[in-house]
């Protein structure tokens, strides 16, 4: 029976761990797509998102936006802005962190602009409900099947639920009906926080 010298053992450990460590810290190569649940819907629609739940309440393409109302200055853009806005109603578990992006069926995808806007949904407290809002900034040429896509931020190898809802563009002509309509400015609606129904 061959021992091995301790010290042999022991930078294999390390290596075992080091690889366990860079794994993590790449978790787009650890965390695949079989240990994430999506749950699809459409806007209006309320989804469970573990025991709290989230409704995108409406959309809109526009031209330009303000961030608040006190600040006179518009956002411009070449491309167009889409503004989203959510309900999120906490339930009595954490539901974690989380981050929010649009994808389009040509590929692309979109961050909210964040100068500005947050870029991740902001549940409040257990038994509360909070709105909110989004703002991107999207090529349009490529906005046909756009999805609001929310995707919780995992720091272990377990069962995550991710949310994708359809934002009803489901064709080039639909596309371009919507860019042609587009509101000249979207004023961000203020966050408010409500008692849960």
């Amino acid at each position: 029976m061959k021992l091995y010298r301790p010290a042999t053992v022991v930078i294999g450990v390390i290596f075992v761990l080091l690889g366990g460590l860079t794994r993590l810290g790449e978790p787009e190569q650890v965390f695949d797509k079989q240990d994430r649940v999506v749950t699809s819907g459409t806007i209006g629609e309320e989804l469970e998102y573990g025991d709290s739940k989230l409704t995108i309440t409406r959309m809109r393409f526009v031209k330009s936006f303000q961030a608040d109302e006190s600040d006179d200055k518009m956002v411009q853009t070449k491309g167009i802005f889409v503004a989203i806005e959510y309900d999120a109603v906490r339930g009595g578990k954490d539901p974690g962190t989380n981050s929010v992006m649009l994808r389009a069926d040509g590929g692309s995808v979109y961050e909210p602009v964040t100068e500005v806007i947050g870029d991740s949904v902001s549940f409040p407290e257990p038994g509360f409900a909070q709105t909110g809002a989004f703002v991107f900034e999207v090529n349009p040429a490529d906005v046909t099947g756009l999805t609001f896509y929310l995707k919780r931020t995992q720091f272990f190898n377990s069962l995550a639920q991710d949310l994708s809802i359809d934002l009803a563009v489901p064709s080039e002509e639909i596309a371009q009906r919507s860019i042609d309509g587009a509101a000249d400015e979207y004023v961000m609606p203020d966050e408010t926080t409500r008692v849960a129904e």
